[in-house]
């Protein structure tokens, strides 16, 4: 979808990216909440996809409305996803469907970004091998045995894949994957 906006340059046309943000109970409340929140003020559509419709609950209690249950989506449907932290991602890894739908974004080299303990969903499809990553201190050692390359710092850019520390590193996250979805 393309959004036609007026600057004082001229007309600057922002293409509408759909995004998928997998998601369940205990994911960690504002590494879901900013990104989101990011990602939809700089226009781009956020589909929130966990296991079933419904209601999921964060860490710290924000409920968060499930758009989508993964049987009812295609991962071919989206141009970008997103994973936050929190005890969510090692729930979701447990889930084949989550995992295919995460192995299509790194397969297919299509922007996928996460933060915290989201790359342990990525640790289980056996993509990051080679890639050069960041997580929480406790998920590096993970990435690290699974063939990634760790680079401590608040994100780090590998190409389409974006990731990221921990809730103090969330200003220069959000800044890196709304500058990624253009």
């Amino acid at each position: 979808m393309v959004d036609d906006r007026s600057t004082n340059h001229g007309r600057l046309l922002i293409m509408k990216k759909k995004v998928a943000v997998l998601v369940t109970d205990f994911v960690e409340d504002v590494e879901y909440t900013d990104p989101v929140k990011a990602i939809e003020d700089a226009g781009h559509d956020v589909t929130t996809i966990g296991f079933e419709k419904g209601t999921v609950t964060g860490k710290h209690g924000t409920k968060i409305t499930i758009d989508q249950a993964i049987s009812e989506v295609k991962p071919e449907d989206f141009d970008a996803l997103f994973i936050p932290g929190g005890f969510s991602p090692d729930q979701l890894r447990a889930d084949q469907r989550f995992v295919d739908f995460v192995k299509y974004f790194l397969a297919k080299n299509k922007l996928t970004a996460s933060i915290c303990h989201g790359p342990q969903l990525m640790i289980q499809t056996g993509l990051v091998h080679g890639r050069t990553m960041t997580s929480y201190l406790t998920v590096q050692p993970d990435l690290y045995y699974a063939g990634a390359r760790i680079e401590d710092k608040p994100v780090v850019i590998d190409g389409n894949l974006i990731t990221s520390r921990e809730p103090k590193d969330l200003p220069v996250f959000n800044d890196a994957v709304v500058a990624a979805l253009g």
